[in-house]
């Protein structure tokens, strides 16, 4: 295992880029020990941590965990690692990586921007609880007998639940889909982590298909060489596949889910943002930056820095993605940043 957090990896807006290296244990622990400042200083004192953790969420946490064993044993022993590296109890932090799943209204929120063609863009601002402002960073991990990847990581998560580039070419964008009334069998983020290690759209697709109820996400996928985006829904036991066609924006309410009716919670800034960046985007707006950067319209703004927000929810990057025939070039900003502050380096899955 090895972690690289020397100066020349930390970005002067605070996002450092860390690497890591090593089994699904030896990764865990790395990514533990790199959060665990920021979780006790702040995750572990806050009321959505005592709420997630609390002993009336146990026995749908149990058969989470048993589940998760069955049918994702090396996810599960990276959360193992996870929780050795923050100093805290193994079924405290694999509650935590299950709050989507326990709780319909999690404050993980996001916008993703889909722009197809023949060199198609997907661009994303991952907007998340105020006080990880900073204290969150990218991996760049080399796992043991899988691909490596990239990815925006919260202290205390997984990875796979955020934005992502793979050594096997697969972008993945995921946002956050406030479903109700699910009783979960495998957790989202476990899923979310399990497609980082496969090397197919195709491959990814069956394992959504066939994974049994979780919370809700929204994965927009795409792989190096083929000019497809893809929107995909999950939750409560279905998901739900479109192609998109046309530029279009996703802000972590379900579009296309059989829930979306009558099983979900859409909140203000989930609507307005939606409705902003439609309205962007028909103007002939085409720009990603400047859609995700964008404070204008009659409601809440698509770029959340307000202490305030009704969500409790701020951007604190974006990702933007655009596959050429060849590769991906990658960009990550840190909030409102027009200048990358890391970009794109073959080196990392070298």
């Amino acid at each position: 295992m090895s972690i690289d957090a020397s100066p020349m990896a930390m970005g002067a807006g605070g996002l450092p880029l860390v690497a890591i290296s090593g089994g699904p244990y030896e990764t865990g622990q790395a990514l533990g020990r790199h959060g665990r400042l920021a979780v006790h200083e702040h995750l572990v004192k806050s009321d959505i941590w005592h709420d997630v953790t609390g002993e009336r969420h146990h026995p749908r946490v149990a058969r989470m965990l048993d589940h998760s064993r069955r049918h994702h044993p090396a996810v599960v022993e990276e959360i193992r690692g996870l929780a050795h590296g923050l100093e805290l109890p193994f079924q405290s932090v694999f509650a935590w990586n299950c709050r989507g799943d326990l709780l319909a209204n999690s404050p993980d929120g996001c916008t993703t921007v889909m722009l197809p063609g023949d060199e198609p863009c997907i661009a994303h601002n991952e907007d998340g609880l105020p006080f990880f402002d900073g204290a969150s960073f990218l991996a760049s991990v080399k796992p043991d007998g899988a691909p490596g990847f990239l990815a925006f990581c919260y202290p205390g998560s997984i990875p796979g639940h955020t934005f992502a580039l793979t050594a096997a070419g697969i972008v993945q964008t995921v946002n956050n889909l406030r479903l109700k009334r699910v009783e979960p069998e495998v957790p989202r983020m476990v899923l979310g982590r399990a497609m980082l290690s496969l090397n197919s759209l195709g491959k990814i697709h069956e394992l959504l298909r066939q994974a049994p109820a979780s919370g809700g996400f929204h994965f927009t996928l795409a792989q190096r060489g083929d000019p497809r985006l893809h929107s995909i829904e999950v939750g409560a036991g279905q998901a739900s596949h479109r192609h998109v066609e046309t530029p279009m924006i996703h802000a972590n309410h379900a579009l296309h889910h059989d829930c979306r009716q009558t099983r979900q919670i859409v909140t203000r800034s989930s609507h307005d943002r939606q409705v902003r960046g439609s309205e962007l985007l028909a103007a002939g707006e085409r720009d990603p930056l400047t859609i995700l950067s964008d404070t204008g319209g009659g409601g809440l703004p698509i770029y959340r820095r307000e202490p305030d927000d009704p969500d409790r929810e701020n951007t604190l990057a974006t990702g933007v993605f655009r596959l050429l025939n060849d590769a991906i070039q990658w960009e990550v900003h840190t909030p409102g940043g027009r200048r990358p502050l890391h970009g794109t380096d073959s080196s990392l899955f070298a």
